[in-house]
C-alpha cells in the first residue's frame, strides 16, 4: 500500500496533489486563483491584463509618491524610483496609466546585455534580405524593389513611447542598476531631445518620406516621416532601481528621484484590504503584526504577505500544521534558500 505524503484526513478537501502515485481528479475542489494570478481571454478598455489590473486598481501609494508622479508630469521628467524589491515601484508606473487613462505600460526589462539601441527600435535586414531573395528566386525576371522595410523595423519600448501622440504613454524602465555602465549616458540625448532618428529610413529616396514601421506590440503600423520619431508628448518614464549601483551625476541631474519605503501596518491592511476586502482585512491583523515582525529581520515583499493571506482566507484552509509550515516558506525573507 502507498504511504500517503499527507496523512491527515483533515486535509483531504484541501490537497489537489496528493502524492499517491494513483491518478484523480483533484482540481475539482481548486478555489479560486489570486486576483493578481487570473488569466482570461481578451482585454479590458485600459489595455492592462486581469492580473496587471488587479495590482494596479489595488495599489495605495503614501502622499510623498503622488506628489513625485506630479512633479514629474508636470515637468515632463523621468521618475527615477528606488527601493527595496516589492515595495511597488513597477506597479507604480500601472497605477498611474490606470487612474489616467493611458493605455498599456510600454516595459523594458533591462538586463546586463540591455543596449541603447533595443529600446528604439530594431532592423531585420537579414529577414529583409531572405525574402528579396525569395522573391527573385520566384519570379527572376522582376524588376520590383527589395520589399517594404517597415514591415521589418519594429520599434522597441522606448521608441514606441516616443511616437507622436496627443496623450503621453507610461515607459517602465525596470531595473535600470543591472544595465552595462553606459546605458544611463546613452539614455541622456534621447531624454532630453523627446526623439531619435533611424538611419536606415533617412537614407531612403524622396518618394519614401513615410514609412509605416512596427510597434513594440501589435502589428498595427504606424509611420515614420524622414525617419524622425519625435514625440509631441514626452511619456512618463518611470525607471526602477534596486540601489545595486550608483547613476552618474549627468543622468540623476535628468531625473527626479523617489525613494518608496516599505509600506506600514495602516497601509499594508489597505493593500489586503484592496486585494481581498474588509472581513480578510480583520482577520489578517495577527498576520500583518507577524509580517512587520519578520521584516525587522530581513527583506521582505509585500506580495508575500498577500500570499500568505491568500492562503490563510481563500475559503480552502489546509490544516494548522500544514498551514503554519507553508508560511513559514512564504515569509522567509528575500535572499534566504537554505533553512534558517
Amino acid at each position: 500500500m502507498t504511504k500517503q505524503a499527507f496523512p491527515d484526513r483533515e486535509a483531504e478537501d484541501w490537497l489537489v496533489y496528493r502524492g499517491e502515485g494513483t491518478p484523480r481528479d483533484g482540481l475539482w475542489n481548486l478555489p479560486e486563483p489570486p486576483p493578481w494570478r487570473r488569466f482570461v481571454q481578451g482585454r479590458p478598455a485600459s489595455g492592462l491584463g486581469p492580473g496587471a489590473l488587479q495590482r494596479a486598481a489595488s495599489y495605495r501609494p503614501d502622499q510623498n509618491i503622488v506628489t513625485m508622479v506630479n512633479a514629474a508630469l508636470h515637468l515632463r521628467r523621468p521618475l527615477l524610483v528606488t527601493g527595496k524589491p516589492g515595495t511597488g515601484k513597477s506597479t507604480l508606473a500601472l497605477h498611474v496609466a490606470h487612474e489616467l487613462g493611458l493605455g498599456p505600460v510600454l516595459t523594458w526589462p533591462i538586463t546586463s546585455r540591455a543596449t541603447l539601441e533595443q529600446g528604439l527600435y530594431r532592423y531585420d535586414a537579414i529577414g529583409r534580405l531572405h525574402e528579396t531573395s525569395l522573391r527573385r528566386a520566384v519570379e527572376p525576371e522582376t524588376t520590383s524593389n527589395a520589399p517594404d522595410i517597415g514591415r521589418y523595423i519594429r520599434l522597441g519600448p522606448l521608441g514606441t513611447a516616443l511616437l507622436p501622440r496627443d496623450r503621453p504613454r507610461v515607459l517602465l524602465i525596470d531595473e535600470l542598476d543591472k544595465s552595462d555602465i553606459d546605458l544611463p549616458n546613452d539614455l541622456l540625448n534621447v531624454f532630453e531631445e523627446g526623439g531619435f532618428d533611424i538611419p536606415e529610413l533617412e537614407r531612403l529616396p524622396a518618394e519614401e518620406e513615410v514609412v509605416h514601421v512596427m510597434p513594440a506590440k501589435g502589428n498595427e503600423r504606424v509611420a515614420v516621416t524622414r525617419g524622425k520619431v519625435q514625440c509631441t508628448e514626452f511619456p512618463l518614464v518611470v525607471i526602477t532601481s534596486n540601489a545595486e549601483r550608483e547613476f552618474p551625476p549627468a543622468f540623476l541631474r535628468r531625473c527626479l528621484r523617489l525613494v518608496i519605503e516599505p509600506p506600514d501596518s495602516r497601509r499594508l491592511a489597505e493593500i489586503v484590504e484592496a486585494h481581498f476586502g474588509r472581513a480578510a482585512k480583520d482577520a489578517s491583523t495577527d498576520l500583518i503584526n507577524d509580517f512587520l515582525r519578520r521584516r525587522e529581520h530581513g527583506d521582505l515583499a509585500t506580495d508575500q504577505l498577500l500570499n500568505a493571506v491568500y492562503l490563510c482566507t481563500s475559503g480552502s484552509r489546509p490544516p494548522e500544521v500544514t498551514l503554519q509550515g507553508m508560511l513559514e516558506s512564504i515569509l522567509r525573507p528575500l535572499g534566504t534558500t537554505g533553512p534558517e
